[in-house]
Protein backbone atom coordinates (compact mmCIF):
# COMPACT_ATOMS: atom_id res chain seq x y z
CA UNK A 1 0.00 0.00 0.00
CA UNK A 2 1.50 3.29 -1.03
CA UNK A 3 1.40 6.59 0.79
CA UNK A 4 -0.94 8.27 -1.71
CA UNK A 5 -3.84 5.88 -1.52
CA UNK A 6 -5.24 2.56 -0.43
CA UNK A 7 -7.61 -0.08 -1.57
CA UNK A 8 -11.24 0.94 -0.89
CA UNK A 9 -14.34 -1.18 -0.46
CA UNK A 10 -14.83 -3.68 -3.29
CA UNK A 11 -11.56 -2.86 -4.98
CA UNK A 12 -12.04 0.89 -5.14
CA UNK A 13 -9.15 3.26 -4.60
CA UNK A 14 -9.01 5.86 -1.83
CA UNK A 15 -7.23 8.88 -3.26
CA UNK A 16 -5.85 11.57 -0.97
CA UNK A 17 -4.72 13.95 -3.69
CA UNK A 18 -5.64 17.32 -2.27
CA UNK A 19 -9.12 18.62 -3.01
CA UNK A 20 -10.39 15.36 -4.55
CA UNK A 21 -10.53 13.58 -1.17
CA UNK A 22 -12.25 10.22 -0.91
CA UNK A 23 -13.30 8.43 -4.11
CA UNK A 24 -16.18 5.99 -3.48
CA UNK A 25 -15.79 2.51 -4.83
CA UNK A 26 -17.83 1.10 -7.69
CA UNK A 27 -19.69 -1.19 -5.32
CA UNK A 28 -20.70 1.73 -3.12
CA UNK A 29 -21.84 3.77 -6.11
CA UNK A 30 -23.92 0.83 -7.31
CA UNK A 31 -25.46 0.41 -3.86
CA UNK A 32 -26.40 4.10 -3.72
CA UNK A 33 -27.97 3.91 -7.20
CA UNK A 34 -29.96 0.88 -6.05
CA UNK A 35 -31.18 2.71 -2.94
CA UNK A 36 -32.26 5.73 -5.01
CA UNK A 37 -34.09 3.47 -7.44
CA UNK A 38 -35.91 1.74 -4.56
CA UNK A 39 -36.85 5.12 -3.08
CA UNK A 40 -38.27 6.33 -6.40
CA UNK A 41 -40.19 3.06 -6.81
CA UNK A 42 -41.63 3.30 -3.30
CA UNK A 43 -42.66 6.92 -3.88
CA UNK A 44 -44.37 6.03 -7.15
CA UNK A 45 -46.25 3.11 -5.54
CA UNK A 46 -47.35 5.30 -2.62
CA UNK A 47 -48.57 8.04 -4.95
CA UNK A 48 -50.45 5.56 -7.14
CA UNK A 49 -52.11 3.81 -4.20
CA UNK A 50 -53.10 7.18 -2.71
CA UNK A 51 -54.60 8.28 -6.01
CA UNK A 52 -56.55 5.05 -6.41
CA UNK A 53 -57.86 5.25 -2.83
CA UNK A 54 -58.91 8.86 -3.34
CA UNK A 55 -60.73 8.09 -6.57
CA UNK A 56 -62.57 5.13 -5.00
CA UNK A 57 -63.65 7.20 -1.99
CA UNK A 58 -64.80 10.03 -4.25
CA UNK A 59 -66.88 7.70 -6.41
CA UNK A 60 -68.42 5.96 -3.39
CA UNK A 61 -69.34 9.22 -1.63
CA UNK A 62 -70.62 11.11 -4.66
CA UNK A 63 -72.50 8.05 -5.90
CA UNK A 64 -74.45 7.60 -2.66
CA UNK A 65 -78.23 8.30 -2.82
CA UNK A 66 -78.12 11.19 -0.35
CA UNK A 67 -75.02 12.91 -1.67
CA UNK A 68 -76.86 15.81 -3.33
CA UNK A 69 -78.68 16.74 -0.14
CA UNK A 70 -75.54 16.25 1.95
CA UNK A 71 -73.53 18.50 -0.33
CA UNK A 72 -76.12 21.27 -0.06
CA UNK A 73 -76.31 20.95 3.74
CA UNK A 74 -72.63 20.53 4.63
CA UNK A 75 -70.57 21.72 1.66
CA UNK A 76 -72.31 24.83 0.34
CA UNK A 77 -69.84 27.32 -1.12
CA UNK A 78 -72.27 30.19 -0.49
CA UNK A 79 -72.57 29.52 3.25
CA UNK A 80 -68.85 28.79 3.50
CA UNK A 81 -68.03 32.27 2.15
CA UNK A 82 -70.56 33.76 4.54
CA UNK A 83 -69.22 31.92 7.60
CA UNK A 84 -65.47 32.18 7.06
CA UNK A 85 -64.95 35.83 8.19
CA UNK A 86 -66.99 35.34 11.37
CA UNK A 87 -65.32 32.01 12.15
CA UNK A 88 -61.89 33.61 11.77
CA UNK A 89 -62.94 36.45 14.10
CA UNK A 90 -64.03 33.90 16.69
CA UNK A 91 -60.78 31.97 16.21
CA UNK A 92 -58.87 34.86 17.79
CA UNK A 93 -60.56 34.00 21.09
CA UNK A 94 -59.45 30.38 20.74
CA UNK A 95 -55.87 31.48 20.12
CA UNK A 96 -55.89 33.77 23.16
CA UNK A 97 -57.25 30.94 25.29
CA UNK A 98 -54.55 28.62 23.97
CA UNK A 99 -51.78 31.09 24.83
CA UNK A 100 -52.99 31.93 28.33
CA UNK A 101 -54.25 28.47 29.30
CA UNK A 102 -51.19 26.77 27.82
CA UNK A 103 -48.83 28.74 30.08
CA UNK A 104 -51.07 28.20 33.13
CA UNK A 105 -51.33 24.47 32.43
CA UNK A 106 -47.56 24.05 32.15
CA UNK A 107 -46.89 25.97 35.37
CA UNK A 108 -49.61 24.25 37.42
CA UNK A 109 -48.79 20.84 35.97
CA UNK A 110 -45.09 21.23 36.87
CA UNK A 111 -45.97 22.29 40.43
CA UNK A 112 -48.27 19.29 40.83
CA UNK A 113 -45.59 16.94 39.51
CA UNK A 114 -43.01 18.36 41.91
CA UNK A 115 -45.49 18.04 44.79
CA UNK A 116 -46.10 14.39 43.94
CA UNK A 117 -42.38 13.59 43.85
CA UNK A 118 -41.41 15.32 47.12
CA UNK A 119 -39.68 12.92 49.48
CA UNK A 120 -40.02 12.50 53.19
CA UNK A 121 -42.97 11.85 55.52
CA UNK A 122 -43.43 15.55 56.26
CA UNK A 123 -44.59 16.10 52.67
CA UNK A 124 -47.20 13.34 52.77
CA UNK A 125 -50.20 15.77 52.95
CA UNK A 126 -48.86 17.66 49.93
CA UNK A 127 -48.36 14.43 47.98
CA UNK A 128 -51.82 13.21 48.95
CA UNK A 129 -53.53 16.45 47.84
CA UNK A 130 -51.63 16.52 44.55
CA UNK A 131 -52.49 12.87 43.90
CA UNK A 132 -56.18 13.44 44.70
CA UNK A 133 -56.30 16.47 42.41
CA UNK A 134 -54.64 14.59 39.55
CA UNK A 135 -56.82 11.50 39.90
CA UNK A 136 -60.05 13.52 40.13
CA UNK A 137 -59.55 15.79 37.13
CA UNK A 138 -58.05 13.04 34.97
CA UNK A 139 -61.15 10.96 35.60
CA UNK A 140 -63.66 13.81 35.21
CA UNK A 141 -64.75 14.37 31.57
CA UNK A 142 -63.78 17.81 30.33
CA UNK A 143 -67.32 18.64 29.24
CA UNK A 144 -68.60 17.91 32.77
CA UNK A 145 -65.86 20.06 34.29
CA UNK A 146 -66.79 22.91 31.95
CA UNK A 147 -70.47 22.68 32.83
CA UNK A 148 -69.74 22.56 36.57
CA UNK A 149 -67.41 25.56 36.49
CA UNK A 150 -69.29 27.69 33.97
CA UNK A 151 -72.74 27.24 35.50
CA UNK A 152 -71.89 26.20 39.05
CA UNK A 153 -69.56 29.04 40.03
CA UNK A 154 -71.98 31.87 39.09
CA UNK A 155 -74.77 30.04 40.95
CA UNK A 156 -72.78 30.44 44.20
CA UNK A 157 -73.05 34.26 43.91
CA UNK A 158 -69.68 34.77 45.52
CA UNK A 159 -68.49 38.34 45.90
CA UNK A 160 -65.58 39.24 43.64
CA UNK A 161 -65.76 36.02 41.63
CA UNK A 162 -66.10 36.54 37.89
CA UNK A 163 -69.02 35.30 35.84
CA UNK A 164 -67.26 35.86 32.51
CA UNK A 165 -67.79 32.66 30.47
CA UNK A 166 -64.38 33.02 28.81
CA UNK A 167 -62.52 33.15 32.12
CA UNK A 168 -64.61 30.35 33.61
CA UNK A 169 -64.19 28.19 30.51
CA UNK A 170 -60.45 28.81 30.54
CA UNK A 171 -60.34 27.87 34.22
CA UNK A 172 -62.02 24.55 33.48
CA UNK A 173 -59.51 23.85 30.71
CA UNK A 174 -56.61 24.60 33.06
CA UNK A 175 -58.03 22.39 35.82
CA UNK A 176 -58.40 19.41 33.51
CA UNK A 177 -55.26 19.70 31.40
CA UNK A 178 -52.96 20.48 34.32
CA UNK A 179 -53.78 17.02 35.71
CA UNK A 180 -52.67 15.36 32.47
CA UNK A 181 -49.57 17.52 32.13
CA UNK A 182 -48.64 16.83 35.77
CA UNK A 183 -48.44 13.12 34.99
CA UNK A 184 -46.23 13.83 31.98
CA UNK A 185 -43.86 15.91 34.09
CA UNK A 186 -43.89 13.30 36.87
CA UNK A 187 -42.93 10.58 34.40
CA UNK A 188 -40.03 12.73 33.23
CA UNK A 189 -38.85 13.41 36.78
CA UNK A 190 -38.99 9.76 37.75
CA UNK A 191 -37.14 8.74 34.57
CA UNK A 192 -34.00 10.54 35.79
CA UNK A 193 -31.72 7.91 37.31
CA UNK A 194 -31.25 8.13 41.11
CA UNK A 195 -27.50 8.30 40.58
CA UNK A 196 -27.99 11.82 39.20
CA UNK A 197 -29.47 12.95 42.51
CA UNK A 198 -26.77 11.12 44.47
CA UNK A 199 -24.00 12.72 42.43
CA UNK A 200 -25.50 16.18 42.89
CA UNK A 201 -25.87 15.71 46.64
CA UNK A 202 -22.30 14.43 46.90
CA UNK A 203 -21.15 17.71 45.34
CA UNK A 204 -22.89 19.64 48.09
CA UNK A 205 -26.13 20.64 46.38
CA UNK A 206 -29.25 20.78 48.51
CA UNK A 207 -32.38 18.82 47.61
CA UNK A 208 -34.01 21.93 46.14
CA UNK A 209 -30.95 22.81 44.03
CA UNK A 210 -30.59 19.20 42.91
CA UNK A 211 -34.18 19.27 41.69
CA UNK A 212 -33.78 22.64 40.00
CA UNK A 213 -30.39 22.28 38.35
CA UNK A 214 -30.03 18.53 37.79
CA UNK A 215 -33.36 16.70 37.72
CA UNK A 216 -35.79 19.17 36.14
CA UNK A 217 -33.63 20.14 33.11
CA UNK A 218 -33.25 16.47 32.15
CA UNK A 219 -36.90 15.65 32.90
CA UNK A 220 -38.31 18.54 30.86
CA UNK A 221 -36.17 17.72 27.82
CA UNK A 222 -37.36 14.13 27.87
CA UNK A 223 -41.08 14.99 27.94
CA UNK A 224 -41.17 17.75 25.32
CA UNK A 225 -42.94 15.60 22.66
CA UNK A 226 -45.84 14.47 24.92
CA UNK A 227 -46.18 18.03 26.23
CA UNK A 228 -46.55 19.31 22.68
CA UNK A 229 -49.20 16.65 22.04
CA UNK A 230 -51.14 17.89 25.08
CA UNK A 231 -50.95 21.45 23.75
CA UNK A 232 -52.33 20.27 20.41
CA UNK A 233 -55.26 18.68 22.25
CA UNK A 234 -55.75 21.86 24.28
CA UNK A 235 -55.85 23.87 21.09
CA UNK A 236 -58.76 21.80 19.80
CA UNK A 237 -60.62 21.75 23.12
CA UNK A 238 -60.66 25.54 23.40
CA UNK A 239 -63.67 25.27 21.10
CA UNK A 240 -65.66 23.75 23.99
CA UNK A 241 -65.92 27.13 25.71
CA UNK A 242 -68.71 27.82 23.23
CA UNK A 243 -71.09 25.89 25.52
CA UNK A 244 -70.77 28.78 27.97
CA UNK A 245 -71.82 31.32 25.37
CA UNK A 246 -68.38 32.64 24.50
CA UNK A 247 -68.31 33.66 20.84
CA UNK A 248 -65.37 31.68 19.54
CA UNK A 249 -64.98 29.99 16.16
CA UNK A 250 -67.40 27.18 17.06
CA UNK A 251 -70.09 29.46 18.46
CA UNK A 252 -69.80 31.79 15.48
CA UNK A 253 -70.44 28.79 13.24
CA UNK A 254 -73.34 27.73 15.46
CA UNK A 255 -75.00 31.15 15.12
CA UNK A 256 -74.95 31.01 11.33
CA UNK A 257 -76.00 27.35 11.23
CA UNK A 258 -78.96 28.06 13.53
CA UNK A 259 -80.03 31.06 11.48
CA UNK A 260 -79.96 29.42 8.04
CA UNK A 261 -80.41 25.72 9.00
CA UNK A 262 -77.24 24.83 7.13
CA UNK A 263 -74.27 22.99 8.69
CA UNK A 264 -71.57 24.24 6.33
CA UNK A 265 -70.29 26.74 8.95
CA UNK A 266 -69.46 23.81 11.24
CA UNK A 267 -67.39 22.27 8.46
CA UNK A 268 -65.62 25.59 7.94
CA UNK A 269 -64.83 25.87 11.66
CA UNK A 270 -63.56 22.28 11.69
CA UNK A 271 -61.28 22.88 8.72
CA UNK A 272 -59.90 26.03 10.35
CA UNK A 273 -59.00 24.05 13.47
CA UNK A 274 -57.43 21.32 11.34
CA UNK A 275 -55.36 23.89 9.43
CA UNK A 276 -54.21 25.31 12.76
CA UNK A 277 -53.43 21.93 14.30
CA UNK A 278 -51.47 20.32 11.45
CA UNK A 279 -48.39 22.62 11.75
CA UNK A 280 -48.20 21.96 15.51
CA UNK A 281 -48.54 18.23 14.91
CA UNK A 282 -45.79 18.22 12.31
CA UNK A 283 -43.58 20.27 14.63
CA UNK A 284 -44.20 17.73 17.38
CA UNK A 285 -43.22 14.90 15.03
CA UNK A 286 -40.05 16.77 14.05
CA UNK A 287 -39.06 17.34 17.68
CA UNK A 288 -39.74 13.67 18.50
CA UNK A 289 -37.66 12.43 15.56
CA UNK A 290 -34.84 14.82 16.43
CA UNK A 291 -34.72 13.62 20.03
CA UNK A 292 -34.83 9.98 18.90
CA UNK A 293 -31.85 10.59 16.60
CA UNK A 294 -29.89 12.22 19.41
CA UNK A 295 -30.65 9.30 21.72
CA UNK A 296 -29.54 6.82 19.05
CA UNK A 297 -26.27 8.71 18.62
CA UNK A 298 -25.67 8.85 22.37
CA UNK A 299 -26.25 12.60 22.63
CA UNK A 300 -27.77 14.51 25.50
CA UNK A 301 -31.57 14.34 25.68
Amino acid sequence: MGEDGGTGEGGGVRADDGADGYTPSARRLERERYKRARARRATAIAALSTLVTGVVLFLVITGSPGWQRTRETFFSAEYARMALPQVLDGLLLNLRLLAVCGVAVLVLGLLLAIARTLRGPVFFPVRALATAYTDFFRGLPLIICLLMVVFGVPALRLQGVTTDPVLLGGTALVLTYSAYVAEVFRAGIESVHPSQRAAARSLGLSSAKTLRYVVLPQAVRRVVPPLLNDLVSLQKDTGLVSIAGAVDAVYAAQIIAGKYFNYTPYVVAGLVFVALTIPMTRFTDWVTARMDRRRAQGGTV
